[in-house]
C-alpha cells in the first residue's frame, strides 16, 4: 500500500503513458488516470488512450467513463477519484496516478473547495450595476459585506468580485469565512514530472499527430459530430477534434488541420509546464531521447522511494 501518493505527470507528447504503463508494472499496480480528456468513450485516437492490451495488463480507473456528449467538472473527478484511491487503498493495492491536466493534479493533491451552484440571477444583476456604474461600484458592495475579500480583489477582477456577493446573497456567509473553513489538509504526494528538451518534444508532438491521422482520427471526429446527441462544450474543445471539425466544415484543407493542431499542441505543452512550474516540491525527471519507457521507469521509481 503507497501511503503518499505517487503522481507521474507531463506535458502531451512526453510518453508518461508507456513510462507509467511500465511504472505500474514494476510495483505490481494499477494506474488512476489524470487527463481530462481520456474520460471520454469513444474519444480514443485524439486522446492517445492507453491501448487495449495495456490496459488489460494493467488495470486503469476513469478511463472512458462518461458519454462525449456528457459534462464532466474537475469537482467529480476529484469525487471519482477519491472513491478509486480509497478502494485500492482498502484492499492494500499498489497504484499510481498518471496524467498530464494539471487542474485534476491540484484537485487530487488540494482538494476542491465547494461552494454554492452558480445564481445565474444574481450574476446578470450585478453584471448590469457594473456597467451602469462601474465595477468600483460592485466591489464596494463587496467591501461592506465581506471586506477581507474585497481587500484581496483589485476592482477589475469582476468575476470573482461577483462570484463572492453571489456566494454572500445564497449562503448568508462570507466567501473569506468559508474558505478559512476549508481545512482539508494537502494530500501526502510525490509528483514527478517528465521534461524533454523543447525540439525533441516538438518533433514527438509532430510525429504524433501525423500518426493520429494515419489510424483513422477525421473517421473518429465524423461519427462523435454525427450522433445525434452531439458534444460536450468540453469534448468539443479538446485538442485534435476541434481541428478537424473545421475541416469537416470545410474551413480549412487536410494539411492545414495537421498544421494547426500541431501548433495548437506545442502551444498547450507550454501552459501544462507553467502549471507544473507552479506546484511546489515537484521533482523533475528530464528524460533523453534514446531512453526507453522501462529505464525511465526505473528512475522514476528511485525519485518516488526516495525520503523527503
Amino acid at each position: 500500500m503507497l501511503h503518499t501518493l505517487w503522481i507521474l505527470t507531463g506535458t502531451t507528447a512526453s510518453d508518461k503513458t508507456d513510462i507509467g504503463f511500465h511504472t505500474a508494472q514494476a510495483i505490481q499496480g494499477e494506474i488512476i488516470s489524470a487527463d481530462s480528456m481520456l474520460i471520454y468513450r469513444g474519444m480514443d485516437i485524439g486522446t492517445a488512450k492507453p491501448s487495449q492490451e495495456m490496459r488489460k495488463c494493467i488495470s486503469h480507473h476513469l478511463i472512458d467513463i462518461v458519454d462525449p456528449w456528457e459534462s464532466y467538472s474537475v469537482g467529480k473527478y476529484v469525487e471519482d477519484a477519491e472513491k478509486v484511491i480509497c478502494a485500492l487503498q482498502k484492499k492494500k493495492k499498489s497504484f499510481i496516478i498518471v496524467g498530464g491536466s494539471p487542474l485534476y493534479i491540484k484537485g487530487i493533491r488540494d482538494g476542491i473547495f465547494r461552494s454554492p451552484e452558480a445564481d445565474w440571477k444574481v450574476r446578470e444583476e450585478l453584471e448590469t450595476l457594473a456597467n451602469e456604474k462601474g465595477n468600483l461600484y460592485v466591489h464596494g458592495i463587496l467591501e461592506k459585506i465581506d471586506p477581507i475579500m474585497a481587500g484581496k480583489l483589485h476592482p477589475n477582477n469582476l468575476r470573482r468580485i461577483i462570484r463572492a456577493i453571489e456566494v454572500y446573497k445564497k449562503t448568508g456567509k462570507q466567501m473569506s469565512r468559508l474558505q478559512e473553513q476549508f481545512e482539508k489538509e494537502k494530500r501526502n504526494c510525490k509528483i514527478v514530472c517528465i521534461t524533454r528538451e523543447r525540439e525533441e518534444l516538438y518533433r514527438r508532438i509532430n510525429k504524433r499527430v501525423e500518426i493520429m491521422f494515419e489510424k483513422g482520427l477525421v473517421n473518429e471526429v465524423q461519427s462523435l459530430i454525427e450522433n445525434p446527441q452531439g458534444l460536450s462544450r468540453q469534448a468539443e474543445q479538446a485538442l485534435g477534434y476541434k481541428e478537424v471539425v473545421q475541416f469537416l466544415k470545410g474551413k480549412c484543407t487536410l494539411d492545414e488541420a495537421k498544421e494547426m493542431l500541431k501548433t495548437n499542441t506545442r502551444r498547450f505543452s507550454k501552459r501544462q509546464m507553467t502549471w507544473f512550474r507552479s506546484f511546489s516540491n515537484i521533482l523533475w525527471l528530464e528524460v533523453k531521447e534514446d531512453e526507453s519507457p522501462e529505464v525511465v521507469s526505473e528512475r522514476v521509481l528511485v525519485l518516488f522511494r526516495e525520503k523527503n
